[in-house]
């Protein structure tokens, strides 16, 4: 029997990438759910080409112009972000992959935990916002959440079949668009600049995201989530060819690393396919074409956020709550010309000094947390 997909985000970098993985693999896959925010072009021609039962569009300006296009076809049309909580939770879906961007992933996290369903987790935000909620109830009700992010695949395989103790866990980040620019230059530096990656090829919130090291602080916060070690014991080393994405060391000494070019294919098709492995006999590593691995400590002056993420996670509750709202804000603005990059922090750091804190939040809480930090950061930004 078929394993059936909704992919909430099918438009984005990950969303596309998944539905890859399912093409290649149309024995072991079905797409039931497609969602998007608001490219309704898109989506329609996904839910056409992989013969979908529904789809959602977020932006609810987009609902009749999406229909008009679906009109010739048996596909049933929502809208809205209440529709894609809601979606998750349907008897033909088995599988939840969650590409979405930002807090808009957590509700539909927790709606497909409660209802039992499997998730393939691209969307960070859900469990740097609501770790503290997700894990349990996630445990509650026996559903496995498998990582899509590069570095949590990573580490999830270094862990594979593993029983020992774990001393540490070593992301590793390429230091992002602007890692060979001098930190007296980031004052300056345009949205074109900052969206330039190296390495990898992603939407522009987690590119930016990447050029301020904020991404790697959200994947410190989802890893001590989802493996369940503490600030202490997780650290970050620069490493510009993204070539090894992450290690693990154990109490002997030894260390596990997980190697592999900077394509998201791989970790998808692992989240989608495990225990197994997808076949891809086109995806093959070449060492002589990447003879040198370099790596360096993460400058923290230049990247202040990185520091922020671990305050954050120290104190739990809802202190990452309010850096991601800030941080969405911030982004949103930088990327519309509307503030500086360097405002990008600077808003974060306003937010979390002056937003209410709450030990342990409920979802509500969350809420309303982060209706407070998006707020804040637009106070402090004037928008």
């Amino acid at each position: 029997m078929k394993q059936r997909i909704a992919l909430l985000g099918s438009t984005g970098s990950i969303g596309v990438q998944t539905l890859d993985i399912i093409r290649e693999n149309s024995d072991r896959f079905e797409v039931t759910v497609l969602t998007a925010h608001r490219n309704y072009e898109q989506l329609a021609q996904q839910a056409i080409a992989h013969n979908a039962d529904s789809v959602v569009i977020a932006d609810e300006r987009y609902l009749e112009p999406l229909r008009d296009l679906l009109a010739a076809y048996p596909i049933k049309v929502f809208a809205g972000d209440d529709a894609i909580s809601q979606v998750v939770q349907m008897e033909n879906v088995d599988t939840v992959v969650n590409a979405l961007v930002g807090y808009a992933g957590l509700h539909p996290t927790v709606n497909a935990i409660k209802s039992g369903k499997k998730v393939a987790l691209a969307n960070k935000e859900t469990l740097v916002v609501g770790g503290q909620l997700v894990m349990p109830l996630a445990m509650q009700h026996n559903v496995p959440i498998l990582p899509i992010d590069s570095e949590h695949s990573a580490i999830f395989q270094c862990l594979m079949g593993e029983r020992a103790p774990i001393r540490r866990l070593i992301l590793t980040c390429s230091g992002g668009s602007l890692r060979d620019l001098p930190r007296t230059a980031l004052a300056d530096v345009t949205p074109a600049q900052a969206l330039k990656h190296p390495q990898w090829s992603m939407g522009a919130k987690i590119t930016i995201d990447s050029s301020t090291l904020v991404n790697k602080g959200f994947e410190v916060i989802e890893a001590h989530w989802l493996f369940g070690i503490e600030a202490e014991r997780i650290s970050v080393l620069q490493h510009p060819q993204s070539i090894v994405h992450s290690m693990v060391e154990f109490e002997d000494g030894a260390i596990k690393a997980q190697l592999g070019t900077p394509d998201m294919h791989m970790p998808i098709s692992l989240a989608l396919m495990y225990p197994d492995r997808a076949y891809r006999p086109n995806e093959q590593f070449d060492f002589l074409k990447n003879p040198t691995l370099t790596f360096c400590e993460v400058d923290r002056i230049k990247y202040p956020a990185l520091d922020l993420a671990y305050e954050a996670l120290r104190r739990k509750g809802t202190a990452a709550c309010t850096m991601n709202g800030a941080n969405e804000v911030a982004v949103a603005a930088f990327l519309a010309e509307r503030c500086g990059y360097l405002d990008i922090v600077r808003a974060i750091e306003y937010a979390m000094a002056n937003a209410q804190y709450t030990a342990n939040p409920t979802l509500d809480d969350y809420a309303a947390c982060d209706a407070e930090s998006r707020r804040l950061a637009q106070q402090f930004l004037k928008l």
